[in-house]
């Protein structure tokens, strides 16, 4: 039995179609005996839209404003949320038992740089556990938590960046990603 991870960008999980197609990759790998941890990003174009969102929020009228950055992670996080859970949904309904794991679950271990953490440790006792009992582990990349009270963002490239630090640190057998349905890792 070999451990995967799979990492799968906006664009490979842009609509539930899409996210239906990734499940049949995850499920395929599931059911050749494989344990699998799954990394991945928001749907296609909903962190630019979270983004914009949190800017014009902070704005009110002066084109000066930045946003908070803490809030500002808290709201772009939002957009792996969403696909770790659908994706989770996904599988389950397909027979693989699956779970989504958010930044503060597995826990990512952040700096308190907002917008631009970076991580600092991955303890994932639970979520390895879990992956050892035969559950897929859906993760939402780009995101982890600042000193255990703050969810942090890794910021552009951070799904990619978190599985690059999985692959350094927790080898897997094998690893795959796509883009557009093309492998890339």
């Amino acid at each position: 039995m070999a451990t995967i991870t799979m990492k799968f960008g906006g664009t490979s999980v842009a609509d539930i179609e899409r996210i239906r197609h990734v499940a049949t990759l995850v499920k395929r790998e599931v059911d050749r005996g494989n344990q699998v941890a799954v990394v991945v990003s928001a749907m296609a174009g909903e962190t630019n839209k979270l983004v914009a969102w949190t800017n014009e929020a902070a704005h009110g009228g002066n084109n000066l404003a930045i946003p908070d950055q803490r809030e500002y992670d808290v709201v772009v996080a939002a957009g792996e949320q969403i696909t770790a859970g659908l994706l989770a949904i996904t599988l389950n309904a397909m027979g693989v038992k699956a779970r989504s794991w958010l930044g503060w679950q597995v826990p990512i271990n952040t700096s308190a740089v907002h917008g631009s953490a970076r991580i600092e440790g991955v303890p994932a006792t639970d979520m390895k556990r879990a992956i050892e009992n035969g559950e897929v582990a859906v993760v939402a990349g780009f995101q982890g938590v600042a000193h255990g009270t703050r969810i942090s963002t890794l910021g552009r490239g951070g799904s990619d960046y978190r599985c690059r630090w999985r692959l350094h640190h927790r080898p897997a057998h094998r690893s795959q990603g796509a883009a557009a349905g093309k492998d890339r890792l």
